[in-house]
């Protein structure tokens, strides 16, 4: 599959999910949330298709997710993550020019008094490098992301 072909099946399918969001709101059924994910693409980075694709399907998961963007500096993360106290926040990354940008993401959230786990992927992002700058768990694609989320969340 080319990037093209990638771009338009992503977005076909957050259509159709928000499509579906607006359905089952419509029927009055209340839903719960899991619970509060923080997502970013970290500073520098504007790539941000892995990390779409990501929430898309936490968010159909049951998980509530803040998508803070892309090109996000580590300050704003911290204080999203101070101010919405999620246990769990996701780091995403596509450029190895944005690793160090990641690893003092990590080191400000890992520094809060009460931090949260710290979830990391991308394409350049490795198990032992995440593990190396202190993220607690290393997804490599969303279904990982969903089993990280209900280990953190204890489903």
């Amino acid at each position: 599959m080319f990037l093209p072909q990638l771009l338009s099946a992503a977005q076909a399918a957050q259509a159709v999910f928000e499509e579906i969001k607006t359905v089952l709101a419509n029927t009055g059924a209340e839903t719960v949330s899991k619970g509060s994910i923080i997502i970013a693409t970290v500073q520098g980075d504007i790539h941000d298709i892995g990390k779409n694709i990501v929430k898309t399907v936490l968010e159909n998961y049951g998980y509530t997710v803040i998508d803070l963007g892309k090109d996000v500096a580590p300050e704003t993360v911290v204080s999203a993550a101070k101010e919405r106290n999620a246990p769990l926040v996701g780091l995403s990354a596509l450029m190895t020019t944005t690793l160090p940008a990641m690893e003092e993401t990590i080191r400000q959230l890992k520094a809060l008094d009460n931090p949260p786990a710290v979830m990391v992927g991308g394409a350049v992002v490795t198990e032992s490098w995440a593990l190396s700058v202190g993220a607690d768990y290393y997804a490599k694609d969303a279904r990982a992301a969903v089993g990280i989320a209900r280990k953190v969340f204890g489903e």
